[in-house]
């Protein structure tokens, strides 16, 4: 694998020494390792390794330096072909996010810190992975940042062994006791309630000595003079060394009795704790964020509240005055870092979490209506199934609320989202919403099937990199993957293959399916015995309707009841279906045969229990509508009356149909409203009388 870290600078700091180790341990394994930042001390170590270095101000928090920088590390991803791009800081991680939406490289984050709710720390969580330090990072990830939880990775902070000798501490022990607090001098890590502990002990510790490792960034320099003015006024200034910041913390630790963590806000993971008890040294905590991850309480180290100089006092003296204790508690503790923290693991982790990005794949179809058009796309479902494993790659399908029992029991889906575009989520808000909920679910590709203005927003609402669909200037600027179409017209189903061949995927069955369930097999078994049908009659079923704006698709009435009247005289029974509100028609057709018997299923079905019907007549009867599709889904033979539409276009496939339609000189002409209706009113009675005859034999 190819991976870049970036992070703002390689000076001395737990971040940094974690890209160090990190990248040393990727050159060993024969993985690349690059690090991106803006230079640093630890820069000559990290080359020395045989890790590669690019220097730029990623640490400026500045806007117009971020957008500037983008490119140039969306360059350097090119040019070294990188496969993972881990970003380790905030700033870092929106250049690498929108660098890495230029290339095809997948953006990973750790969460270092317990960022507040702030957007500029939305970032952090819009990886495909987001590495934590500790549990209470991945809690605080998940509820305030509405990170899934199958996006968060939990991987610990490491120290080298290697570089950390374990010391006994009994013999260790010497006249002087050496305490020390390490880390940043900033407010939140507390060294002025560490050095009111101090002034506590100092009096019952005759030959104390604190060491205080570590300097102040340019911007808390006061505070260092508050820390410093405090040791002075409670007469500690003898004992106290201010040491600056240290390389050498293994042999700073070698010579410390004991280290102090006194960080008053949530601590994200503590890494001094584990070098501490890499060298044997015991340690007293403040009880915040992860160190409670690492320090069960007097059992490998001590834990205290936050802001107590008292607590942490008398937890001082416990290590002071019991030297087996101290001995057990560093014991306990080094052990504790041998099996959970040592730097092969964290290596082995973090490898498990890249691999686990690069080789699972989150996929979003998306098709939101119309109820046939849902069914036609059964054949492309199918077949990205069979090219995505089950094993890597996840699908989500985006359905209208209207259409959603089609797919609910489909094999081939991980993950069914419904959204309601006529009501809830109506207009721009509702847009943004799904989008919302679509982007937070970070998938990998986008494919659009419906190809309209408001799928191809929500294509780039979703935040996905890859998005594919028609350039149909419906806002198919918002798709970085487009086909255009082509002419003459053809099937529906090639016509959706055509954008899946972009991804690889070929047209090799274009069979639509269904999947009802037993349930709507015993409603519709239910239906037909209340008709006393005798197990070999033969049912003809015809669809008397079609969608409410597509008055022009109608087969006249008069022409239907001559039909029936013929299929009676023939002892075919006939069942008619269609919607609720085709029941005042269904009833007037009836009520004008009543030599025929007439089974109407006329708004008594869902879509799945239509389909069991459809699939028990002999022959279906349909114009250029839904349950047309729901015939070629089932295996019936159908008959398909095509007026306005054109049926090169909309005629679902099947191994048995009988296409009529009259080829005038006005269609297909796609009009909702006409006062001829020629294209219908010319199909006659006979006609159809004389395919079904052809089709039932």
């Amino acid at each position: 694998m190819k991976i870049l870290q970036i992070l703002p600078e390689l000076n001395v700091g737990g971040v940094e020494t974690g890209t160090l180790d990190l990248s040393k341990y990727l050159v060993r394994l024969g993985h690349k390792a690059v690090v991106v930042s803006a230079g640093g001390s630890l820069v000559s170590e990290l080359e020395a390794s045989g890790a590669k270095h690019y220097t730029l101000p990623v640490h400026k928090k500045s806007i117009i330096s971020v957008f500037k920088l983008i490119p140039q590390l969306a360059e350097i991803i090119k040019k070294e072909e990188i496969d993972i791009v881990h970003a380790r800081s905030r700033v870092p991680a929106w250049i690498a996010y929108f660098a890495c939406r230029k290339t095809k490289a997948v953006f990973i984050t750790t969460c270092h810190g317990y960022y507040k709710m702030h957007p500029f720390s939305l970032v952090m969580g819009w990886a495909k992975r987001v590495i934590v330090l500790s549990n209470v990072i991945a809690r605080h990830m998940i509820e305030d940042f509405a990170v899934p939880h199958e996006r968060i990775r939990l991987v610990p902070r490491s120290v080298d062994l290697e570089r950390f000798k374990y010391l006994d501490p009994k013999l260790k022990r010497k006249e002087d006791f050496n305490i020390g607090i390490i880390g940043r001098i900033t407010p939140l890590k507390g060294h002025l309630h560490f050095i009111k502990a101090m002034a506590r002990i100092s009096r019952l510790v005759p030959r104390l000595k604190i060491w205080i490792v570590g300097d102040a960034p340019a911007s808390k320099e006061a505070y260092k003079e508050e820390v410093q003015v405090l040791v002075r006024r409670l007469g500690l200034w003898h004992c106290t060394e201010f040491l600056g910041t240290q390389r050498d913390i293994p042999g700073i630790l070698a010579h410390l009795d004991l280290v102090v963590l006194a960080t008053t806000t949530h601590e994200a993971f503590g890494r001094v704790i584990i070098e501490a008890q890499a060298a044997g040294v015991p340690v007293v905590a403040t009880q915040v964020g992860g160190v409670v991850d690492i320090i069960k309480d007097g059992k490998n180290g001590f834990l205290v509240p936050p802001a107590d100089p008292k607590s942490m006092a008398d937890a001082i003296m416990r290590v002071f005055k019991d030297v087996e204790l101290a001995k057990e508690i560093a014991e306990n503790a080094y052990a504790q870092v041998k099996e959970k923290y040592n730097i092969e693991l964290m290596v082995k982790n973090t490898l498990d979490v890249y691999r686990d990005a690069l080789s699972n794949f989150k996929i979003l179809i998306i098709k939101l209506s119309s109820l046939g058009d849902i069914i036609l796309s059964t054949a492309a479902l199918r077949a990205m199934r069979e090219k995505f494993s089950y094993e890597n790659f996840k699908i989500s399908f985006l359905i209208g609320e209207e259409s959603k029992d089609i797919l609910l029991r489909s094999p081939y889906i991980d993950e069914l989202l419904v959204c309601d575009l006529k009501n809830k989520d109506k207009g721009c808000k509702g847009l943004w919403s799904i989008g919302w909920i679509l982007r937070k679910k970070n998938f990998d590709i986008v494919i659009d099937l419906q190809n309209s203005r408001a799928s191809h927003v929500l294509s780039y609402l979703s935040g996905c990199i890859n998005r594919y669909g028609y350039d149909n200037k419906k806002f198919s600027c918002l798709l970085n993957h487009s086909i255009r179409d082509e002419k003459p017209p053809m099937d529906p189903v090639t016509h959706q293959f055509r954008v899946l061949k972009m991804l690889g995927i070929d047209l090799l069955d274009s069979s639509l399916e269904l999947w009802p369930s037993v349930e709507d097999t015993l409603h519709i078994e239910d239906l037909l015995n209340a008709q006393w049908l005798p197990e070999a009659q033969k049912i003809v079923g015809i669809n008397i309707s079609a969608s409410k704006r597509w008055s022009t698709k109608i087969w006249p009435r008069e022409y239907l009841m001559r039909f029936c009247v013929e299929l009676g005289l023939q002892d075919i029974r006939v069942v008619i279906t269609g919607t609720a509100d085709d029941l005042v028609y269904a009833n007037m057709l009836i009520s004008s045969l009543k030599n025929t018997k007439i089974i109407n299923a006329c708004g008594k079905t869902t879509v799945n229990e239509l389909a069991v019907l459809i699939k028990k007549c002999n022959v279906f009867i349909s114009t250029d509508s839904s349950p047309l599709h729901i015939a070629s889904a089932v295996g019936t033979p159908f008959i398909a009356l095509f007026g306005p539409t054109d049926a090169r276009r909309h005629l679902p496939p099947s191994k048995n149909y009988i296409v009529i339609n009259k080829n005038l000189e006005c269609s297909p002409c796609y009009k909702t409203k006409c006062r001829s209706k020629r294209c219908m009113t010319e199909i006659t009675p006979n006609e159809v009388l004389a395919a079904l005859e052809k089709l039932i034999k």
